[in-house]
């Protein structure tokens, strides 16, 4: 079986083909880009695609995939095998819970934390009976940097350094960097153990676009052990949320 699956986020669009439970081919694009769509499925033979979507309109995109796989379009009310007891399901990003779909997938029976680093950060747990509560929404890191331009009137746009180390700012643009840096590190440390504390045996998986970051900087910490990097968890939440349909 092979399943095409597209996550249409703040920044764009990803695409993956899975056959069965393997990802075999993905894609990033800036807009939706029908043609190349086609040419994907044809390419692939895809069966089955999967459309989530927290920006924008994908009306066209789905009446596509509708006449020539069987598609389905996932939001917070799609069927799932999760107890979800979040107070506004309607508001609920579907790329959250395309993780946790991905979180139960990779590691059944375990309380997981899911920090997704990407445009914003959020922190979601699914506990090891597959009840998700709520979770955490804070600014991504470029989000950081463009508010601190956007809000003062002299701070300048800095750009992100990956590799920027120092606690103490020596100028301006490091003091941003530290700041920002040594905050979304706190932050997510802080977050880790005190989800920790309440659930032993605690498995953390960082993914989204700066996941490989937070990953660097937190594999020394005490947490290492039970720390995993799936940048492409929401994709293979998603391929779930396919199968679990298929079970119905």
């Amino acid at each position: 079986m092979n399943n095409l699956v597209i996550d249409i986020g703040n920044s764009g669009l990803k695409l993956a083909i899975f056959h069965q439970r393997k990802l075999v081919h993905k894609l990033h694009l800036q807009q939706i880009d029908l043609h190349q769509i086609r040419q994907l499925v044809d390419d692939y033979g895809v069966e089955n695609s999967l459309i989530s979507s927290v920006s924008q309109d994908a009306e066209e995109l789905t009446n596509l995939l509708k006449t020539i796989t069987v598609c389905q379009c996932f939001s917070s009310r799609t069927a799932l095998p999760l107890i979800n007891q979040y107070k506004s399901p309607e508001t609920l990003g579907s790329d959250r819970l395309a993780g946790l779909m991905g979180a139960r997938y990779l590691y059944p029976h375990k309380p997981v934390l899911v920090v997704d680093a990407g445009t914003c950060i959020t922190y979601d747990l699914i506990d090891e009976k597959s009840r998700y509560e709520g979770g955490s929404i804070s600014p991504g890191i470029h989000m950081r940097l463009k508010a601190l331009h956007h809000f003062t009137g002299k701070l300048p746009l800095v750009d992100f350094e990956s590799d920027f180390e120092d606690l103490i700012g020596r100028d301006t643009r490091q003091s941003i960097l530290s700041g920002v840096i040594n905050g979304v590190l706190a932050e997510a440390e802080g977050f880790i153990q005190k989800y920790s504390q309440r659930h032993t045996h605690l498995q953390v998986i960082l993914c989204g676009g700066d996941a490989r970051f937070f990953d660097t900087r937190l594999k020394n910490s005490i947490f290492a052990n039970h720390l995993s990097c799936e940048p492409d968890l929401v994709l293979v939440g998603l391929n779930e949320v396919i199968y679990h349909q298929h079970d119905q």
